[in-house]
């Protein structure tokens, strides 16, 4: 279908006010419930700036209490759908990693997608929780005390920080480059990420073409599935919409590209291998990897990772065996060659701090180049790997 962009908002004042961008995304959520249009939402509960709960629920009151962003919680919820609403109709906010390892897991035939709604966030990128109580303390930046921080948001490309001073509301806002420039600010993950707008979702939205000061969300409908969650929701008077204005259409554009240009230069900047010989970036790889103590922890948060207990990488790796580096970590860089949507979970929980993801994307990017496959873009693409294509031919006699 073609898509249709809006500017959009929630009727309800205290939705409203406490969504990020006009509370579009809860009203449409708390509608779908209430008007069992799904069967369950899967948010984030916000426990603190530094923390958040995944929530699957029934409940529209538990969805009005997830509103807002959460910049510091970097969860991606693809095994979560996977695992916890296989055979329900789920609606849920999703970055573009969330949606990307969803649709691959589609593809796998480990998710009906038909029963999953998603409504997609523009993403500029998410941040450690405990880098982010590191910058709110540090006196060269907030400069406060980390606890004291309420709420946060991202907009105009600074960190703003709501927080309480003996009893009185503040804010604070830094650049997030000059951040950047520190070494604090966004993940490395999210530096390099060029898919800032979800279009694989249902529904874009976010603030991006928004006018200055309007509590509104800029929404891109994209699938027919898109367009019937938030005709639900206009239709029980959840929410208002409008046409977008082609200058927001235009600035959104602009943004995006800005952005993208960017995580170029991120991605760049990050690699420490590109003006190695071979022999340098395999004593690189084989150095990192070895300090590797098998504890499973990448395969268990991987997004796209479909594999049961008996998977090869598990399988056919020994701990006896005297490989310079292990089966495991070969077979999974090997295996993900084709899926890896570069998220970064991998390395968010490695408890030796291998840097898996540049590793991975390393090898990842140069086949799916090669292949003209980028992983979760795409549901009617099938994944390389999961077909066997004859690279030369055979004369019959």
């Amino acid at each position: 279908m073609q898509s249709k962009c809006h500017l959009a908002w929630a009727t309800d004042e205290e939705i409203r006010n406490k969504g990020a961008n006009g509370g579009f995304v809860t009203a449409t959520l708390v509608s779908a419930l209430e008007t069992n249009f799904i069967d369950l939402a899967l948010v984030v509960k916000k426990k603190s700036v530094y923390e958040g709960i995944l929530v699957l629920t029934s409940d529209p009151e538990e969805v009005k209490a997830s509103a807002g962003s959460l910049h510091g919680v970097p969860i991606n919820l693809a095994q979560s759908v996977l695992e916890y609403a296989a055979d329900k109709r789920v609606g849920l906010p999703t970055k573009p990693c969330d949606a990307r390892g969803i649709i691959e897991l589609v593809k796998r035939k480990q998710i009906n997608l038909e029963n999953v709604y998603l409504i997609g966030l523009n993403c500029g990128g998410t941040l450690h929780p405990l880098r982010m109580r590191e910058m709110a303390m540090a006196a060269d930046c907030f400069g406060i005390d980390p606890d004291s921080v309420q709420r946060e948001e991202i907009t105009g490309g600074k960190l703003f920080l709501e927080y309480n001073e003996e009893g009185e509301e503040k804010e604070q806002g830094i650049k997030i480059d000059e951040l950047e420039r520190q070494g604090r600010g966004r993940r490395d993950a999210c530096k390099s990420c060029i898919t800032k707008i979800p279009i694989m979702a249902d529904l874009a939205c976010g603030n991006w073409g928004v006018p200055p000061g309007e509590k509104k969300t800029f929404v891109e409908v994209l699938t027919e599935k898109g367009a019937a969650i938030l005709n639900n929701a206009l239709t029980s008077g959840a929410i208002a919409v409008e046409d977008a204005p082609l200058e927001g259409i235009e600035l959104r554009k602009k943004i995006e590209a800005s952005m993208q240009k960017l995580a170029e230069r991120w991605k760049g900047a990050l690699d420490p291998l590109i003006d190695l010989s071979p022999s340098e970036r395999f004593a690189f790889y084989k150095e990192e990897l070895q300090r590797c103590i098998h504890c499973g922890a990448c395969r268990e948060v991987c997004p796209v990772c479909a594999c049961e207990e008996d998977a090869k990488c598990l399988g056919l790796n020994e701990e006896s065996d005297a490989y310079a580096v292990s089966m495991y970590n070969l077979i999974r860089i090997v295996h993900l060659m084709d899926s890896c949507i570069h998220c970064g979970q991998c390395e968010e929980v490695c408890p030796v701090d291998i840097p898996l993801t540049l590793i991975q994307r390393r090898f990842s990017e140069r086949m799916q180049r090669h292949l003209e496959y980028t992983p979760g873009m795409d549901v009617t693409q099938t994944p390389p790997l999961n077909e066997t294509k004859l690279r030369w031919s055979a004369e019959v006699e």
